[in-house]
């Protein structure tokens, strides 16, 4: 492995949605002591870190991401004790631990907001966005939540409406208050001295709304959210002088890291953020909706490599918690082997990987039938518009033991029906299933300078059913190709790439050679090769 390996940059990271992943109680509830009890398994797969989705105390208005405490563990996960085992066990095995951090809104039940709503008087007063309503009556703009109606709730304790982008539950914060500031940075420097490696911050780029609370443009679209510009709800000026602030914070420590889930996320927008001196990196959500075009695929790389600064680095993601699973988008029945195509792609990019638990083994959405049996607070309310992000959260599939071997009580959500057949236990005994691969990519990526570091150059323009592409660097060539299709197709290449030496470092059809016939690389359906120049 290179020297100069740094674990965010050159590594890849493990999502898991700590109330789906281990049950350790048996409250069927994922718990941070299950998590330490599978922390061999996760280092089985060559991961470098894992990113957790929230673990604070919170009612759970919106499963977590409505905090009440932002420097101690929820109950129902633990303690501090037990994060603070998980965190050495992870050391101790070479994984790093990324906390999610929801920092531009609290639950209503935090102090803060509980002093603040008291009256105009306490020194708690403008921690949050509080507003007279209009001289008419009714909010003071036109701000909507994204989960449905006026984003303005009124308090009658305080006569005033208070701003809450997403749930009643979450009232943002006022970011420009420089308490609240102050008070923020030193959440982060609270788990930093605790010994956590980094963050992922959520929607971020909302923290500051524009100073004069103007109401948004209007446009086309089907919900109240939808029918806006949004120009002055975000990515307003004032973020990017907090986070070069941020960054120099991160910077007192070594090899710490901050990625930012980028609101209303274009590639362009995502590469501001993480320009130099800013975030490390910010997602660029693109690929978790594209159809199985591999132009679209391409096309995406490409914008998100021209979107960069020089010196940015990107990250790639196929799969999260707020979405449906990429094995119930493209996948076929039960058949993986566009899930084996789909991981290589993700495992070969210029960039940093991020995994979502389960989905090396190809884990699909649980699937909604009725409103009665939806958990998520969105789905309930878009039913059957939106069934909500129950699917892509369900339990862990251990094993084929009851409920799947995720806990030994009820499970807070039900267990997929395929899990018998689907779990880590009959996948570790096939060395044909999908977690193998996922193990050998993995594998072959840390072994693999031009994988981890190279430039990418794109060997087809206009893909209709083929990707390739070189992974370079000046000591390293390989060649990755790949069949989005249910035929046999030939990636042609250029003279000198044809009149190569070339070793399969991997296939998902099993062993081949490198055979070049007529100027081109035979390639079977579904199959995606990674090819080593001699």
């Amino acid at each position: 492995m290179d020297k100069d390996f740094l674990w965010w940059r050159d590594g890849v990271i493990y999502q898991i949605y700590p109330r789906s992943f281990a049950d350790s109680s048996g409250d069927g509830l994922g718990d941070l002591n299950g998590i330490t009890e599978q922390l061999d398994y996760i280092q089985s797969l060559g991961v470098d870190a894992i990113w957790l989705s929230p673990i604070y105390p919170s009612p759970d208005a919106d499963f977590g991401y409505d905090v009440s405490d932002y420097t101690n563990i929820d109950p129902r996960f633990g303690t501090l004790e037990d994060f603070d085992r998980l965190l050495q066990a992870a050391h101790q095995r070479g994984l790093r631990i990324v906390l999610d951090l929801v920092l531009n809104h609290t639950s209503d039940q935090h102090a803060w907001f509980l002093e603040s709503r008291s009256d105009k008087s306490n020194p708690y007063h403008d921690w949050y966005l509080w507003r007279d309503p209009a001289p008419s009556g009714g909010p003071p703009n036109n701000w909507a939540s994204v989960f449905g109606g006026s984003g303005w709730e009124f308090d009658p304790q305080r006569k005033q409406y208070y701003f809450h982008m997403f749930y009643k539950e979450q009232p943002d914060v006022n970011w420009r208050n420089p308490q609240v500031r102050q008070a923020m940075l030193n959440v982060f420097r609270f788990w930093l001295e605790r010994g956590v490696d980094g963050f992922r911050l959520d929607v971020f780029n909302c923290y500051f709304k524009d100073a004069g609370f103007r109401s948004n443009p209007a446009k086309t679209g089907i919900r109240k959210f939808d029918r806006q510009e949004h120009i002055y709800d975000n990515d307003q000026p004032e973020m990017l002088p907090l986070l070069e602030e941020i960054r120099s914070l991160l910077d007192e420590y070594p090899e710490r890291y901050a990625i930012g889930e980028t609101f209303l996320a274009t590639a362009r927008k995502a590469a501001q953020y993480s320009a130099p001196g800013r975030l490390h990196a910010a997602f660029n959500f693109d690929f978790l909706k594209y159809r199985w075009k591999p132009r679209f695929f391409l096309n995406g790389v490409q914008r998100w490599e021209q979107a960069l600064h020089p010196e940015t680095w990107p990250t790639y993601v196929l799969n999260n918690h707020d979405v449906r699973r990429i094995a119930t988008r493209v996948g076929k029945g039960e058949d993986d082997e566009r899930l084996k195509v789909a991981a290589a792609f993700l495992l070969t990019q210029r960039g940093t990987p991020f995994l979502y638990y389960g989905e090396e083994i190809g884990m699909r959405d649980i699937p909604v039938r009725k409103r009665s049996e939806i958990k998520d607070p969105v789905g309930k309310r878009y039913w059957p518009i939106m069934v909500g992000r129950d699917g892509c959260r369900s339990p862990m599939q251990w094993n084929d033991e009851a409920q799947a071997g995720f806990t030994s009580g009820t499970p807070w959500l039900p267990v997929h029906e395929n899990a018998g057949q689907r779990n880590v236990a009959a996948q570790e005994a096939d060395p044909e299933s999908l977690l193998h691969f996922y193990r050998q990519l993995l594998q072959i990526r840390r072994n693999t300078p031009a994988l981890r570091r190279g430039m990418i150059i794109t060997l087809t323009n206009d893909p209709r059913a083929i990707l390739g592409y070189l992974r370079q660097t000046t000591e390293q060539t390989v060649l990755v190709a790949l069949n989005f299709s249910k035929r046999y197709i030939p990636l042609v290449l250029g003279r000198e790439l044809r009149n190569a030496d070339w070793k399969v470092l991997l296939s998902n059809k099993g062993p081949r050679e490198a055979e070049i016939e007529n100027g081109a690389l035979p390639l079977a359906p579904n199959e995606a090769c990674i090819l080593l120049r001699e």
